[in-house]
């Protein structure tokens, strides 16, 4: 790998080069301190190079480094991690440079946690909506027809029962399969019966329909979470169990809801294949988006073959806006 030098060192080796090279041809140029330079004269025009590049560098050291360091920064920042700010200097041309980096973090953080909770609130909006039709209208409209078989099938001769019998099955298990889809995408037992019943339904939903039993672990006395916290922490467990249904292929999955100081703390750990260090997909950035609605945090821990850990912490008394996100 290459070195590549700051500004810092761009602009003073610039500067240095440029005194050498006129301390040069002061001293070997005609136009020198005299034709033959003496050792007292050679010596005095040292000691004032050096004390040229001295003040140069001290000069640019207190009027640069606040830039590099605002563009070392800018390399690394990460809009989902916010609060990462530079130390504001007191004084010196960097001084503004640096304030206006803050203020400009400050400002798209807050417009991007506005844009983040406006399009998750009429995300979930779409759903409560897609999830009524599907159980005003489809669902009513399959119950319409499997009534309607049982009665054919009743009337039928006995050669077509069996075969009436099969339909029947089917349009039932489609029907089930409406209702599912309906509940997760409006989860009505967590409006109706709260958080720790509404991860039981889906740890339980989960090994039913996706593989794996989930092993829950609920501690008592965790405090109560406002609805937009509780919407949150259930998404991010939908969507990491979800992950692992998908893509993990594990023989073990774990749910824990816990407090850890002041937060709550929840975890979803399989034994499946692992990360692999890749690049985050949509599902991970959606749930550190949803995190950052509440004021909490996802992680996640693992690698190839070790499993994965998704954590996601939550404070207990967190400031969310209402609106963030509609149940």
């Amino acid at each position: 790998m290459t070195w590549q030098p700051s500004l810092y060192w761009k602009v003073f080796l610039t500067n240095g080069a440029v005194f050498v090279v006129g301390t040069l041809a002061l001293v070997l140029s005609p136009a020198s301190v005299s034709r033959r330079p003496l050792l007292s004269e050679v010596l005095v025009v040292v000691v004032g190079l050096g004390l040229m590049l001295l003040a140069d560098a001290v000069f640019l050291r207190r009027s640069l480094t606040p830039v590099d360091r605002v563009v070392r920064q800018m390399e690394t920042v990460e809009l989902l991690k916010p609060g990462h700010r530079l130390a504001q200097p007191t004084s010196g041309p960097g001084a503004q440079l640096v304030r206006g980096y803050n203020d400009m973090l400050d400002r798209l953080e807050a417009e991007r946690s506005a844009s983040n909770a406006q399009a998750l609130a009429a995300q979930e909006a779409e759903r409560h909506r897609i999830a009524q039709e599907l159980h005003d209208q489809v669902g009513q409209s399959l119950t319409v027809v499997l009534l309607g078989l049982k009665r054919v099938h009743d009337q039928a001769p006995p050669e077509l029962a069996e075969e009436l019998a099969l339909v029947r099955e089917s349009v039932r298990t489609s029907l089930d399969d409406v209702r599912r889809v309906a509940r997760e995408l409006r989860p009505g037992v967590l409006e109706d019966l709260g958080l720790h019943s509404a991860l039981a339904a889906l740890a339980s939903g989960f090994a039913e329909h996706a593989g794996p039993h989930v092993r829950r672990t609920v501690a008592p006395g965790l405090p109560p979470l406002s609805p937009q916290a509780e919407l949150v922490v259930y998404r991010v467990a939908q969507e990491a169990l979800t992950n692992v249904a998908r893509h993990a292929g594990a023989g073990s999955v774990s749910l824990s809801l816990t407090r850890v100081g002041d937060r709550v703390v929840l975890e979803v750990t399989d034994d499946g294949r692992g990360t692999d260090g890749t690049r985050p997909g949509a599902g991970l950035l959606g749930m550190r988006e949803r995190a950052l609605l509440v004021g909490g945090e996802v992680s996640v821990t693992g690698g190839p073959g070790a499993g994965t850990t998704v954590r996601l912490a939550v404070p207990v008394a967190s400031d969310e806006p209402v609106e963030a996100v509609a149940p």
